[in-house]
């Protein structure tokens, strides 16, 4: 029997990979459900490809142009529009599997509904566990959902380490030092931090090693990225701040590592494609072909690795910071770095002025507990107000 797939985000990057896989074993998975903000013929090309079930976007105008595209094609797929009606997909009965692929604070509430319902949870989107990790983690427990890390860190640390068949990932007696995380250093590792405030949104989207959206891009330049996946990998692995640690590694062949008491280091390794850990999880337990070409070390030849810059690299310490803190300062960092990150994206600011940013919003704001949902809500709105105020107030000097 086929596994049926919703694909929250199916237009962005994740989402394209994912359908890639999917495509190449047609046997095995259906394609329920997509879902995207506002792409209209992307996802209408998509629709025409796979003849999902639903397909839905966040955007009513943007729906009611795919609902007319995909009428006049005859297709049989239902189109659907809002926050609701992700949920809806993502919580159906009839979806065996859902890939959290939107990117930001949009895909937290739909991939809570996937938890809620009991889903087997393929997790690219950050913000669910950085927003709100306690709560969400206690979703998939109570409702015995099966939750499976895509992003390459965090599925290269899932694959080193003893997981039970339950997923419940709860590490830090399992005789682990540390888990370690790489990073390639973006676009900007190599540039003298002179020039880092003159460097433009172009430059900061032109990641050396994947392909990737502006805003993750920009994420992975800043390397707020790698510090949204300290915070994530927290919540994953049950292990403290102190025992997370960030390494530069340029080529992007070793995709993270854990480190045992006993001495051994163990490492997942790939070439730098995102098939790989979606491939993995999709198929767990079992292994499915991918369509990467095999890693060739030779070719390869050397592995490079440094210490993560904190002066090079504020927004990392930022997250540490964040999750040091507790309660919603991770949920306030993410605010206000997805408004930091869009002004800069618009030229609106320099690209050292997202952290500065940021910073200002997490000293101003004071923390809640991140126990419930709405109190997780309000600070990220909060934080959003705030972070705009003062990108207004950086465009009128």
């Amino acid at each position: 029997m086929r596994r049926a797939v919703t694909i929250l985000g199916s237009t962005g990057s994740i989402g394209l990979s994912t359908l890639d896989v999917l495509s190449r074993h047609p046997e095995q998975y259906e394609v329920y459900a997509l879902a995207a903000n506002r792409s209209v013929d992307s996802l209408f090309k998509q629709c025409l490809t796979f003849e999902p079930r639903y397909a839905v976007l966040l955007d009513n105008e943007a729906a009611e142009q795919l609902q007319a595209a995909v009428k006049q094609a005859g297709l049989a797929t239902e189109v659907l529009s809002g926050e609701a009606a992700l949920e809806q997909v993502a919580a159906d009965s009839a979806v065996d599997t859902v890939v959290a692929a939107i990117v930001g604070a949009a895909g937290l509430l739909p991939t809570l509904a996937a938890a809620r319902a009991g889903k087997r949870i393929l997790l690219a989107n950050k913000e669910a566990l950085v927003m709100s990790g306690a709560l969400f983690m206690h979703e998939v427990e109570q409702h015995g959902a099966i939750l499976l890390p895509v992003d390459s860190e965090h599925n290269a640390i899932w694959q080193c380490m003893p997981v039970a068949e339950t997923q419940r990932y709860h590490f830090a007696d399992k005789g682990i030092r540390r888990i370690i995380l790489t990073a390639s250093g973006g676009p900007f590792r190599d540039s003298d931090l002179s020039e880092l405030e003159h460097m433009t949104p172009a430059q900061a989207v032109a990641h050396p090693n994947w392909s990737m959206g502006q805003k993750i891009s920009v994420d992975s330049a800043t390397m707020m990225n790698k510090g949204l996946e300290v915070i994530e990998a927290h919540w994953l692995f049950g292990l403290p701040s102190a025992q997370i640690e960030v390494i530069l590694h340029r080529q992007s062949i070793i995709h993270s590592m854990v480190d045992y008491d006993d001495g051994s280091v163990l490492a997942q390794m790939g070439n730098p494609d995102m098939r790989t850990p979606i491939a993995n999880t999709l198929a767990w337990p079992e292994r499915i072909d991918s369509g990467v070409e095999p890693l060739d070390l030779v070719k390869a030849g050397q592995l490079d690795f440094m210490a993560a810059d904190f002066e090079r690299f504020p927004c990392l310490a930022l997250a540490y910071r964040a999750l040091e803190i507790g309660g919603t300062a991770t949920a306030i960092l993410n605010a206000a770095n997805e408004i930091a990150v869009e002004a800069f994206l618009q030229e609106k600011i320099k690209f050292t002025q997202i952290a500065v940013i940021i910073e200002s919003v997490m000293n101003e704001l004071p923390v809640s507990k991140a126990d419930n949902l709405t109190q997780i809500l309000a600070d990220d709105a909060a934080a959003r107000v705030l972070a705009t105020d003062y990108v207004n107030r950086l465009c009128s000097r």
